[in-house]
């Protein structure tokens, strides 16, 4: 096995378990190195750090796999790292036949997604060196878990920066085109084939359910940036008297519709719109409402992005704020691992100064605990959000 030999600062970065090592913090790569090649690792002094995979063509070039040991890269590695990581969700069976299995680097297999959906099993495959076991994945997936079907959604954004190709298509078995997400007595259809992400929001499971515990009997709701109606339809599940979903995607609007019909909702409305127009339509009309949900796609995937970003969300905090009752809800999200927790409250803070209405934050928000957060690994939090209420003080 080849060996690669970092820098002061990438030894100190494996040492603190961080599993990402970018080129710059590397001393010495062997030549004619394969994309995606397993490697040893060494300090300059010669001491082994650990195993990892390699890719020359990436921003980060290698990615651990272990950590002071050495670990053969095969099917039964990956086959003990799924079960094990299989193990650690069973307890989410007792409310929910979906969740995420594997979380990439926090379940110590970077670069993989594996998404259960009740029996059907949607994976990403987003990095060189995961690509050269795809083979064993697929065999280690039947091996552990129960899988009537198995669909590839890797991420084309990720996949590109690692100079591959990417396609969507059925690796095993067959897909039922609607499968249904049952989640705290609530059901959702879900499309594998045309859903964003993996096929569902999993891991806003735990905040749909906290978000709507603050309903009260009567309250209207606005759910934007919708998707397939999660937080809009727990509304309604737990009191709202009506709900309206905001969305732009055509199959966003089809798949709240049917996620309506199957929960039993009538009191509703779909407006497919951009949600920055619709905000400024609605104040207009002088509408009003009890909660608002403001939970974005990733609008800063780069650092660079991140400055825009925070501008979209002072556009949408203040906005909503606009909208409010008194003493109205607002939960908003970032799923950005650029736009902080503390960028959120900057932005919030200054969108209730420009209103002159301060704001009290109720509870903070992330993800749910099948994305796991390892502290070691800054980018395993990027989902964060807070309910705050429009106060009277």
């Amino acid at each position: 096995m080849k060996k690669v030999v970092l820098k002061k600062i990438g030894v100190e970065k494996l040492k603190s378990f961080n599993p990402w090592i970018y080129y710059n913090e590397i001393k010495k790569i062997p030549k004619n190195i394969e994309k995606g090649e397993v490697v040893e690792i060494f300090s300059p002094e010669g001491k082994f750090l650990g195993t990892g995979y390699i890719n020359t063509e990436s921003k980060i070039t290698v990615r651990i796999l272990s950590f002071f040991k050495r670990v053969s890269f095969d099917k039964n590695l990956l086959a003990e790292r799924i079960k094990e990581a299989f193990k650690k969700r069973k307890p989410l069976l007792s409310k929910t036949n979906s969740f995420r299995i594997v979380h990439s680097e926090a379940d110590s297999l970077p670069g993989l997604i594996i998404d259960y959906y009740d029996g059907y099993v949607s994976i990403q495959i987003n990095t060189a060196g995961m690509e050269t076991v795809r083979r064993e994945i697929l065999e280690a997936i039947l091996e552990v878990l129960p899988v009537k079907g198995i669909y590839e959604k890797s991420d084309k954004n990720s996949r590109k920066k690692e100079g591959l190709e990417t396609s969507e298509k059925v690796l095993y078995g067959n897909i039922s085109e609607e499968i249904t997400v049952k989640e705290n007595n609530t059901s959702f259809i879900v499309n594998l084939k045309e859903g964003q992400k993996t096929g569902f929001f999993l891991d806003q499971r735990k905040n749909r359910e906290i978000v709507t515990s603050f309903i009260k009997e009567g309250f209207s709701v606005l759910d934007l940036f919708s998707n397939t109606g999660g937080f809009g339809i727990y509304a309604a599940k737990n009191g709202a008297e009506y709900v309206k979903f905001v969305d732009i995607s055509e199959n966003a609007v089809k798949q709240i519709e049917k996620n309506c019909e199957i929960n039993g909702l009538s009191s509703y409305n779909i407006v497919k719109a951009d949600v920055f127009d619709f905000l400024k339509e609605e104040k207009k009309k002088g509408a009003i409402y009890d909660l608002i949900i403001i939970d974005p796609p990733s609008f800063a995937k780069t650092k660079k992005e991140k400055e825009g970003a925070l501008r979209g969300f002072k556009y949408l905090i203040l906005n909503s704020i606009k909208l409010l009752s008194e003493n109205g809800l607002i939960a908003v999200f970032s799923c950005s691992h650029h736009v902080g927790m503390e960028d959120l409250k900057k932005v919030t803070l200054s969108a209730s100064v420009d209103v002159k209405t301060p704001v009290e934050i109720l509870e903070h928000l992330y993800q749910d605990i099948d994305h796991p957060y390892i502290l070691n690994i800054p980018n395993s939090l990027y989902l964060k959000g807070f309910i705050f209420r429009k106060s009277s003080i």
